[in-house]
């Protein structure tokens, strides 16, 4: 299926290299029991040689109309076409075993994406793996360490929930259109277990608040959050004359855990 005029405004870009196709696809493993969730299919080319795996159920999920229209065309009963936003869909509806999600996401709106299966309550219940497809900047904050440069809120984010696996670069030549920007594949995995915590959305404050002055002593953003920061430093013991960059994740977890306790 040959696309003309991909849509700038959905951050369309084709995927057509098959030697990256089948790295994604291996990636996957995916058996006969398996249910798929592929994000953004596109022209089809990964959701063909998912089917070729056969797995019990392949779900697509295409905002574009036209696209939704001709992948319909194309695969008629073999796949559950979602016409929709994925932002706006509840996986959990579509399996009541955990699914297998591929996807190229769109560049302008992956983080928010990602950040959305983050926050789901029962992510392994709902969720098998990921194969992910992200700009390479975006995929180095998400796997950076503590002290490196691309360290911050998403890296501390995704580290909560999830074990991340990097699978390969991707060349701009490999899409149509051409991008300007290389890309990356990640293999992500929910973690059975992890820090225990009331809500997500309180640890995206802790580290927007922390992160939004990343240059400065983290006392300034310890202030903000607790007027007894003498002790909550000493208690968590942390040198309130580190930056952001040097706190672990697992001390804003903490951290998130303290703001928590404070009757929230």
């Amino acid at each position: 299926m040959k696309i003309k005029h991909p849509k700038k405004s959905l951050g369309q870009n084709f995927l057509t290299d098959k030697n990256i196709v089948d790295i994604i696809i291996n990636a996957g493993d995916i058996n006969k029991n398996d249910t798929i969730l592929e994000v953004g299919p596109g022209t089809g080319r990964l959701t063909e040689k998912i089917l070729s795996k056969n797995p019990r159920k392949v779900f697509a999920v295409e905002k574009d109309k036209f696209l939704a229209k001709k992948l319909s065309e194309k695969f008629r009963e073999k796949i559950i076409l979602i016409n929709d936003d994925i932002l706006k869909i509840d996986e959990k509806k579509y399996s009541n075993n955990p699914i297998i999600v591929f996807g190229n996401l769109p560049y302008n709106i992956s983080t928010q994406i990602l950040v959305k299966w983050i926050r789901y309550k029962n992510l392994n219940n709902t969720f098998k793996k990921f194969i992910l497809m992200f700009q390479k900047e975006v995929a180095e904050r998400i796997i950076a360490e503590t002290n490196s440069k691309n360290y911050g809120r998403l890296a501390v984010l995704s580290s909560w929930k999830l074990q991340i696996e990097k699978i390969v670069d991707v060349s701009p030549n490999s899409f149509y259109p051409v991008p300007k920007v290389k890309s990356t594949v990640l293999l992500i995995k929910p973690k059975s277990e992890y820090f225990n915590l009331k809500n997500s959305k309180n640890l995206e404050h802790i580290t927007n608040i922390f992160f939004n002055q990343r240059r400065k002593m983290i006392k300034k953003p310890l202030n903000i959050i607790f007027k007894n920061v003498n002790e909550i430093s000493k208690k968590l013991n942390i040198n309130i004359n580190d930056r952001p960059q040097n706190l672990s994740s697992l001390k804003y977890f903490e951290i998130c855990k303290e703001y928590e306790s404070l009757n929230l």
